[in-house]
């Protein structure tokens, strides 16, 4: 099998019996699944279990999916839909995107880095910091447009509005970012600037 096989190849693998490929899938959105789930959670172990629930029912699923959004926009509703779930069995306030940082937890440090690959963590969390400043509806268009790499339609359908109100949305959500990060982070951004 390639790796560059599109997601709708795999998934037409795994419906004809080849089993193995789904890893492919989970391989790819893995880091995507547990993002979302630990914005919900903010627990690392509810978040795992999470993820792995979600592979499980996407691939008990998998004949549901009908193609007509991305494969990571389906996952998406998926692993909302049992985050929420899980959050009402527990009885736990939901936490609005604006709370948390889930970035920084979900790009925890590893012994080893390089002083670029510090950097860019640094860049990362700055960027992630300013992001929790944000309204919880700026922080999701974010979130879903760069982090998920979702479409202007894709957004539009998890979010109950049109594409053209989502591009709208978004074009705000990153003036009210850059605002942020200039007021907030100045100092850090000028290092940025210099260095």
């Amino acid at each position: 099998m390639q790796a560059a096989q599109s997601d709708k190849e795999i998934i037409a693998l795994v419906l004809q019996g080849e089993q193995k490929a789904y890893e492919i899938l989970v391989s790819r959105y893995q880091s995507f699944v547990f993002t979302i789930a630990l914005r919900y959670t903010r627990s690392r172990e509810d978040a795992e279990e999470l993820a792995q629930n979600t592979f499980i029912k996407a691939y008990r699923s998998l004949n549901d999916y009908r193609g007509d959004a991305k494969f990571s926009t389906w996952l998406y509703t998926i692993v909302s839909s049992l985050c929420l779930t899980f959050l009402r069995k527990k009885k736990v306030t939901v936490l609005s995107f604006e709370q948390d940082n889930v970035f920084d937890a979900a790009n925890h440090s590893q012994p080893g880095f390089s002083a670029n690959q510090v950097e860019e963590k640094s860049k990362i969390k700055m960027v992630n910091d300013a992001i929790a400043l944000l309204s919880p509806e700026d922080a999701k268009v974010l979130t879903l447009f760069y982090k998920g790499e979702q479409s202007l339609e894709e957004i539009g359908l998890i979010m109950g509005i049109e594409p053209n109100n989502v591009k709208v949305k978004l074009f705000r959500a990153r003036q009210r970012l850059k605002d942020q990060i200039q007021t907030h982070f100045a100092v850090e951004l000028a290092d940025y600037i210099h260095s």
